[in-house]
């Protein structure tokens, strides 16, 4: 039987292997040395700073960086706030401590030069009544309404003076719901006079059912705010972060928190300015009561359309009673203007005068006509 022999390594081969492998791992170890250490290694380069809550940042208070605070806008406005009283008060002001029932306080707002004060009708009463005004510097002064609405609750009142700071008026129709709104007025009495309270713009063009002595009336096209409004606050206005007036607060749900509403200014606007520069202003009427569709549900539930106002009821002997509108007849336009609310109308119809003509799109059923009417005057 053959043995087999184990082959043997070569120490020497295995030495060679060995040296072969060291000389290999020696120059790759050289080469990247040589290689990198020519590459420099550096820091990125950067600043750093802390936040800070007042360099290049807006403060809370702060529109914008050239304008001034809200606090400023605020302090501004206030100034042109004034308290209004159906009583005259024998002290030295009727922002008094004498109760609200007692003076039936209330607010306005200066809004010209030469004295008319922007208020509710049923603030200040209706035209030519008299009441009484304090100034935010003490002064008093027997006011006259020259002009007031009571459909709109909105009145204007003069009193004997030049020179005084008045606020200033915004554009109700471009207000958005959400945009933040501020509320000054006078609500319970002196202690709280010119008060300032804070919201937002809630809805727009509502419209609301009002009960008062068993009478019931509607008011539409309203702003809706969450900003307290109380009482007092009646007549005061409801201002945007400018401080311009977009707003005239009139009413408030009592059965729930934070439900206030205000007049949207545009539809006085015209107004004012007749007075500011005539001392006058003939109100045109066409001689209806229109509604708008959010206001129509109250009357007859069968009743829908998605444009125009609805024409509920026509005066008698009035400009409308002398052509073909009748009621139910659902208006669309005058003169070419697009009409969904009733501030639509009276907007156009302010700036025009008693005696122009006017013409409206409307429809009836199925048929659609031009109606022209001569505007009459509003006694």
């Amino acid at each position: 039987m053959k043995s087999r022999r184990r082959k043997r390594t070569d120490p020497k081969k295995k030495i060679a292997i060995t040296a072969i492998i060291l000389i290999i791992l020696w120059i790759a170890g050289f080469y990247i040395y040589t290689t990198y250490r020519k590459i420099e290694i550096t820091t990125p380069q950067y600043e750093t700073t802390k936040l800070s809550s007042t360099e290049n940042a807006q403060t809370v208070e702060t529109v914008d960086e050239n304008s001034k605070t809200i606090a400023d806008i605020i302090e501004q406005t206030t100034g042109c706030i004034v308290g209004i009283s159906k009583l005259k008060n024998p002290g030295s002001s009727i922002l008094s401590t004498s109760d609200e029932a007692e003076l039936g306080l209330g607010t306005g707002v200066i809004v010209t030069e030469n004295g008319y004060i922007l208020s509710n009708e049923h603030v200040t009463g209706s035209k030519y009544s008299k009441c009484y005004v304090t100034l935010e510097n003490g002064q008093n002064y027997e006011g006259t309404v020259e002009w007031s609405d009571q459909d709109l609750d909105l009145s204007l009142t003069k009193i004997n003076s030049k020179n005084l700071n008045y606020a200033t008026l915004g554009d109700s129709s471009k207000i958005r719901v959400g945009e933040t709104v501020y509320a000054i007025g006078n609500p319970i009495g002196f202690e709280f006079r010119r008060t300032v309270t804070s919201g937002i713009i809630s809805a727009k063009n509502r419209s609301i059912k009002l009960e008062e002595e068993n009478t019931k009336t509607y008011m539409s096209d309203l702003i809706q705010t969450d900003a307290t409004i109380n009482p007092g606050n009646s007549g005061g206005p409801l201002i945007t972060a400018q401080g311009e007036i977009i707003g005239i607060n009139t009413v408030k749900i009592t059965t729930a928190e934070g439900i206030g509403f205000a007049i949207p200014i545009n539809v006085v606007k015209h107004i004012i300015k007749s007075y500011e520069e005539t001392n006058d202003y003939e109100q045109p009427t066409i001689g209806i009561y229109a509604y708008d569709k959010q206001v129509v549900p109250y009357l007859e539930n069968n009743i829908t359309f998605d444009k125009g106002i609805y024409v509920a009821q026509i005066t008698p002997n009035g400009p409308a009673d002398k052509t073909d509108l009748r009621e139910k007849d659902i208006i669309l336009s005058i003169d070419g203007k697009e009409l969904n609310t009733m501030n639509d109308l009276r907007e156009y119809i302010y700036t025009k005068k008693p005696g122009e003509q006017v013409t409206l799109q409307i429809v009836r059923g199925k048929i659609n006509r031009k109606i022209e009417i001569t505007l009459g005057k509003k006694g």
